[in-house]
């Protein structure tokens, strides 16, 4: 029997993702069932679970992916020299969301991901440990700016991380939660709260 390539693996995983996030969007993702997703992936049972055993895996992979899309961003942003001013840096990630929520992207699902964090345990390790990343890197961020003479020499990189982290997810609730927000709008507020 033939080997199946590495790209046709690759193709058929993100084909069962890409029809989970149509899923998850169009059910929400606990009402969502397994055969849901197998069903529009056009997978049989088999075929399917060689690749998840689960929706928690399925989750895991797709804000896996998304998490990495900021990472990636903020990964550059700590190469650079010099480092971009805190609010721009913000700005990017905020038009990387604003690009997954205008196209169905796999952001909307992050709401529901975090309310089943709060009953599920597995859900809640991996949202901590994936979260946890882009937590890390706006600590990073945070230590970079100060060492640039961005922030006061006394302020606390940790806590200015851990804040600029909470803006983030505080644009991503607002923009599906209440609606339409405008992002330069927001990253001016920051630009005012950070000046004051």
């Amino acid at each position: 029997m033939p080997r199946v390539s590495e790209a046709h693996l690759a193709a058929r995983r993100q084909q069962i993702l890409d029809a989970a996030v149509r899923c998850f969007l169009r059910k929400g993702f606990h009402q969502s069932s397994m055969q849901d997703v197998i069903k529009e992936a056009g997978l049989s049972v088999g075929a399917f679970y060689r690749y998840f055993k689960s929706k928690n895996e399925l989750i895991t992979a797709i804000a896996g992916a998304k998490v990495g899309e900021v990472t990636s961003v903020l990964d550059g942003v700590l190469v650079a020299e010099p480092i971009p001013p805190v609010p721009e840096i913000l700005e990017r990630v905020l038009e990387l969301i604003d690009h997954s929520i205008d196209h169905d992207g796999p952001v909307r699902i992050a709401v529901q991901v975090w309310g089943e964090a709060v009953h599920d345990p597995e859900v809640g390790a991996m949202v901590a440990e994936i979260y946890g990343r882009v937590r890390a890197k706006a600590v990073d961020i945070a230590a970079r700016a100060q060492a640039g003479g961005q922030l006061h020499a006394d302020a606390d990189p940790v806590g200015v991380g851990v804040a600029l982290f909470g803006l983030i997810q505080g644009y991503i609730l607002q923009r599906i939660l209440v609606g339409q927000i405008d992002r330069a709008q927001y990253v001016n507020g920051v630009r005012a709260l950070v000046a004051g």
